[in-house]
């Protein structure tokens, strides 16, 4: 299969740009037991060209039939990676159209560079953690971090096992086939962080607000409210430093499974059960996955090379979070991580990373470093209005680099230049910076 020249390079077999998603109407019926999917989706976009066939990413999922706007498709082919249909009519460049796919088959995580991705079997359950190309593995959409669209989820599992899926749960019944689970996501969300979770959970309310639940298995409940307690300590501080908390409320999924790492997704959080340990042993953990809400989730980078404006972010809210309950500073943590950045490699462009690269933890670390260089040179005062404007500014859209400078630069009184003066040794540059540029020197 050929790229798309207009793709994202990181991704280039992912996503058309000729087209741009609206809503995704997900009704999945699946069995925990034999791993069995059976689907449709219904996706309503806008054509951005003129449409004489809509392409879709879907990979190892059998489709069975197609209509667009209520009528069947003329044509459908299918291939490992990709459904293209073409419409009776074809669509023109403004007009809105909806596309009805019915599909089956096993669903199964995706081999990428960056490890296996997408819908995967649990001992006894589903885990979905698809960032970043892994939605295809389970519904047909456009593969874009850049095209967010709103959400509707019917699921439909066994009864004994409870569904956690993105937005705000409008209820669950019990169905002939099982019980049925239906989720509203309201904002814009990227697909990359749609997910489904499935598992026999049990849930716990923690106080504050917005609301904060966790499901997880039973025995780990007493763990649970001390390790997830602070949660709600945390989205305060946040939403001081960020800007109110994006969303109406925060999921936390701890699965029966030990997963290697937590993972992210659009008001939620999943971890493994090795993140419990009832000693508050994975704060750090607890509190950057958290961050994603407002970085990553919320505001998302319109292309896969700035990767560093989600996950420097939510390092640097780490350090946040530590010096917020006197812990180390962000002053030693920085010198501590700049150090450790000095015993290793000095060939990774942050700005640039590429590909395979992107989820370096150098990524993380210098990201996180920027942003200290930033709070050291202008203070806590600009610090926190340019991020607050930022989110506010780009809330439930896409972001790039050049709008976090602009807002520094608008919150300092100087220029875009001044601002890459400070970032560029961290973001732009392979070498590790000396002392004086990491505090803002």
């Amino acid at each position: 299969m050929k790229p798309n020249p207009d793709a994202d390079p990181y991704t280039p077999h992912s996503g058309d740009r000729r087209w741009s998603a609206l809503h995704y109407d997900l009704r999945l019926g699946y069995r925990v037991a034999t791993n069995r999917l059976d689907a449709t989706a219904t996706v309503t976009g806008r054509a951005l060209v003129p449409l004489d066939r809509i392409v879709l990413d879907l990979h190892g999922l059998r489709v069975d039939r197609v209509d667009v706007d209520g009528t069947r498709a003329a044509k459908v082919a299918t291939g490992t990676h990709k459904v293209t249909v073409t419409p009776v009519v074809p669509i023109a460049a403004g007009d809105t159209f909806a596309v009805h796919l019915r599909y089956r088959g096993a669903p199964r995580p995706l081999r990428s560079p960056w490890g296996q991705i997408g819908w995967e079997e649990l001992t006894d359950g589903v885990i979905v953690a698809a960032q970043p190309t892994g939605a295809p593995s389970w519904f047909p959409c456009n593969d874009r971090p850049d095209d967010k669209a709103t959400y509707r989820f019917e699921v439909t599992a066994e009864s004994g096992y409870d569904v956690v899926a993105n937005g705000d749960l409008l209820g669950s019944e019990r169905a002939r086939a099982g019980t049925t689970w239906t989720y509203a996501v309201t904002e814009p969300m990227a697909t990359y962080l749609a997910t489904v979770q499935i598992g026999r959970y049990r849930t716990t309310a923690l106080r504050g607000t917005p609301a904060v639940t966790v499901h997880h298995p039973a025995d780990l409940t007493t763990a649970v409210r001390t390790d997830f307690g602070r949660v709600p300590d945390m989205i305060a501080l946040y939403s001081d430093v960020f800007g109110p908390y994006p969303f109406s409320s925060y999921g936390i999924v701890v699965t029966d499974d030990e997963l290697e790492i937590p993972l992210e997704a659009h008001g939620l959080a999943v971890f493994g059960r090795n993140h419990v340990d009832g000693e508050h042993g994975t704060d750090r953990l607890i509190a950057h996955e958290l961050a994603h809400q407002w970085w990553g989730n919320s505001v998302t980078a319109g292309r896969w090379r700035d990767i560093w404006l989600h996950e420097g972010f939510a390092c640097y809210a780490e350090w946040l979070w530590s010096e917020h309950r006197g812990g180390d500073t962000a002053d030693v943590l920085a010198e501590r991580h700049r150090q450790a950045l000095l015993a290793g490699p000095q060939d990774l462009v942050v700005a640039d990373p590429g590909a395979r690269d992107m989820f370096d933890d150098r990524v993380y670390k210098r990201g996180a470093l920027a942003l200290h260089a930033l709070r050291r040179t202008y203070g806590d005062t600009t610090f926190t209005a340019a991020l607050r404007s930022t989110g506010a500014a780009h809330r439930h859209g896409t972001i790039a680099p050049t709008d976090v400078y602009a807002a520094f630069a608008h919150a300092a009184g100087t220029t875009e230049f001044a601002v890459r003066r400070v970032t560029g040794p961290w973001i732009d540059e392979p070498d590790v910076p000396g002392p004086a540029t990491a505090a803002g020197a």
